[in-house]
């Protein structure tokens, strides 16, 4: 990505603290704390994912408290320190503090759900196509909906924070614990081939690179979009943060993976480990072989927002015929 459209992106994601005035030290932690300062950057008019790590200061020290994940600690740590460094605030010192194995499982210990008549969880962004926002039940950080797809019940579960990364991982988990049989998740990944325009095209598979693992799990599509005309069915490879995927970390790649996101191989391996389907519909948001007008930094634009609600829908339309035993077609896109 280029400075300009890097830094662009990192000013809509540090928090506001930051932009305001310097620190002698920050810290970057695993917490979820809603009662310290929120970031006045939070995108309100989201239902999911728009809350953003908090803030609490002490002299000129500043905490920012992340939902407790190591890969999403270590990326907000990233995007600091790289606004930081972009901005000549090099005085500033950045200490990132992983959280332990017990503080990140209790962060999803409340999410509690009765899954018994349900056939699907349906988790993550852009759930506005699959269902309205009336009849959604809140709880700490989440809230779920149970409906009907494709003539069998489902429940549709999003989170007010961010999953990041191996957080992802045990949302499955906890999932699974709850009696969950079949969970999809609809997100947006990065392409890795340099033909894919961005926001045109889905991106799924059973495969995933999780550092040297190669993570395979029982696809809830069964291999049955490869012919679907604007879906691509390939390797994804798993990283923590976009902060961490220059030229040096592409070159690495092997030739077959075609994806990327730091969610899907995490999700994929619990899934595995429960020994339940797991299925990933995503929409390819930005190339990282090729440089386009869309990548990560204009997601708010209003063709980027028109193209993802055309595929966010396809994207139902593709989950309900899956759960129905029928097809879809593919959308018309410009």
């Amino acid at each position: 990505m280029p400075a300009d459209r890097l830094l662009r992106y990192l000013e809509i994601k540090v928090h506001h603290a930051i932009q305001r005035r310097r620190w002698r030290r920050i810290d970057v932690v695993g917490a979820y704390d809603r009662s310290c300062a929120v970031s006045e950057l939070e995108k309100d008019d989201k239902q999911f994912n728009h809350e953003r790590p908090t803030a609490a200061h002490s002299g000129d020290s500043l905490e920012l408290r992340c939902f407790p994940g190591r890969d999403y600690v270590h990326h907000y740590g990233l995007v600091v320190a790289t606004y930081l460094e972009m901005t000549g605030t090099r005085d500033t010192e950045v200490r990132v503090h992983l959280p332990g194995e017990a503080t990140m499982r209790r962060a999803l210990e409340q999410l509690r759900l009765d899954l018994s008549v349900t056939e699907l969880v349906v988790v993550g962004w852009g759930l506005d196509a699959f269902t309205d926002r009336a009849g959604w039940v809140s709880g700490p950080g989440f809230a779920s909906k149970q409906d009907r797809l494709g003539g069998v019940p489902v429940t549709y579960l999003g989170f007010a924070h961010s999953i990041w990364g191996d957080v992802a991982g045990r949302v499955v988990q906890r999932l699974a614990e709850l009696g969950a049989t079949r969970v999809v998740y609809v997100g947006k990944v990065g392409g890795l081939d340099p033909a894919v325009e961005p926001n045109t095209t889905l991106a799924t598979g059973s495969r995933s690179l999780l550092g040297a693992e190669l993570v395979e799990w029982r696809d809830f599509f069964g291999g049955t979009l490869g012919d679907v005309d604007g879906v691509i069915e390939g390797l994804h490879v798993s990283s923590p943060s976009i902060l961490l995927e220059d030229v040096d970390w592409l070159a690495d790649q092997p030739r077959e993976a075609s994806f990327v996101d730091p969610e899907i191989g995490w999700m994929g391996r619990a899934a595995a480990d429960a020994d339940i389907e797991f299925g990933y519909l995503h929409v390819i948001s930005n190339n990282l072989a090729l440089p386009f007008d869309q990548d990560l930094s204009n997601e708010r634009g209003a063709d980027v927002v028109a193209r993802r609600r055309r595929l966010t829908g396809h994207i139902r339309e593709l989950v309900a015929a899956r759960l129905s035993g029928g097809s879809a077609a593919s959308p018309a896109l410009g």
